[in-house]
Formats: structure tokens, sequence, C-alpha cells
């Protein structure tokens, strides 16, 4: 993957690409101290990943991620904290806040490399969904999955990513659609970039759900306190 760092901080670059530059899957084609040019870089040069600060002089990294191309990846590298949230909101395929230790790194990688590949693999298409499944096909092939297998649906740029227990899904079609094709007593959006299922949640906060290991935000504007409410009674 081609990656672009920008950050303010001249050292932060340098321990950046130092990170970058351990794995052979990553390769840096550019430094930028902040969003000045990074337009015209993008028009001339492949990108597929960028290692993005927030704070900046002039355009922050939250208002550039909002004009960026849709396929190129997002992960917001960070002194604060408090950004997090509004991160999810652009899309963001991670968030690392500093200072950032490889093995925190590692796993953005691995995320990042992930959907990387399903980002490169033939378009696939919502079919059809009864109250037991949805059907998709993918590669020339077709797939049902059961509902109850589902654990939760991300959004990613124009595709959704069905995670269930032993596989992902990529999907073309936005998530508010396949959102209104769930049952919506089970299927439950969380935030702008999930949709969870209640029967999976382990566990939950005023800021979080958990399902298994993964922690998913709760958006302000997402008022859940009946919802969890009823995962309470009827999933624990």
């Amino acid at each position: 993957m081609n990656c672009l760092i920008i950050d303010d901080e001249p050292l932060a670059r340098i321990g950046m690409e130092r990170l970058v530059r351990q794995y052979s899957s990553l390769k840096v084609v550019g430094t930028f101290r902040n969003a000045v040019g990074v337009a015209d870089f993008l028009k001339n040069n492949e990108v597929d990943l960028l290692f993005l600060d927030i704070e900046m002089p002039g355009i922050n990294g939250l208002e550039l991620a909002k004009i960026l191309p849709e396929q190129i990846l997002v992960i917001f590298t960070t002194a604060y904290s408090q950004y997090a949230l509004e991160s999810y909101e652009v899309d963001a395929l991670d968030y690392l806040v500093k200072p950032i230790t490889p093995e925190r790194f590692k796993r953005a990688v691995a995320k990042a490399e992930s959907y990387h590949q399903l980002l490169s693999q033939q378009k696939t298409n919502l079919e059809a969904t009864d109250t037991q499944c949805i059907d998709i096909r993918a590669n020339r092939r077709n797939y049902r999955i059961p509902l109850i297998d589902i654990l939760y649906i991300e959004a990613l740029k124009d595709y959704v990513i069905i995670h269930t227990f032993m596989d992902k899904y990529i999907t073309w079609i936005n998530l508010k659609n396949i959102h209104s094709q769930l049952p919506e007593s089970v299927f439950v959006r969380v935030n702008k970039s999930y949709v969870v299922n209640l029967q999976h949640i382990t566990s939950y906060t005023h800021q979080f759900v958990y399902i298994g290991e993964t922690e998913i935000p709760i958006g302000r504007a997402y008022d859940l306190v009946s919802k969890l409410a009823h995962w309470q009674k009827n999933y624990h």
C-alpha cells in the first residue's frame, strides 16, 4: 500500500516513517506538514492509505478527511483522544493516540491490510433478504448469511463490511440501505459507521458497546437507552 504521512511535527513524521518502513506491505510515497499541496499530490500519485494528524495549522485532519477521494483509507495519528468519536464520522479506519506503541501500530496495519484486500476484490451486491438470512453475491458465488451469525456491520466508504463469527463480507451498498432491510428489534445503529446485532453485545457503557473484544463507540446523536435496556432484558 502506498502511504502518505501528514503531521505538522517533524519528529512525529520521522517517527511515523520509521514505523511504516518496518512493514514490507507499506511504502511511504510522501510526507506533508499540513494539508497544503495534498490534493494536488493525490491527483498525480496513487495513494492507498493516509496517516493523518488532526490538529494542524489551517485545514485540520478531520476537515481534510471529509474531502479525500473515497478509495483512500485513513488512520488518524494524534496526541488528543477526544477526537476519537468524530473520526468515525469521517469513516476513519483507525485512531492512534501518540505516543504510538509498535503493538498498537501493528494492529492498525493489520486492519488496513485486511480492508485494502477487501476493497481490491470484485464488488459484491446485496441480492435479497428474508426474515432469517441475507443473500450475498461475491466473486461470482452466492452466499447466504444467517442473521444470527452477523456480529456487526461496518461502513467503509461506499461499502459495508459484514462481520460474522467466521468471516467478513464486503458489499457494495451503504449502511442506511442495508440497515433498513434488517429487523430493527435486533440490529441497531450505534453511530454513523456501525450497526450492531443486539444478540451479540457482551457489555456496554455510556460511551461504548462491546462485542467480544471489539469496542464500538456510541454516537452522540443516537439514543440507545431503551434499546440497550431491551438487550439487557432479552439477551443478557
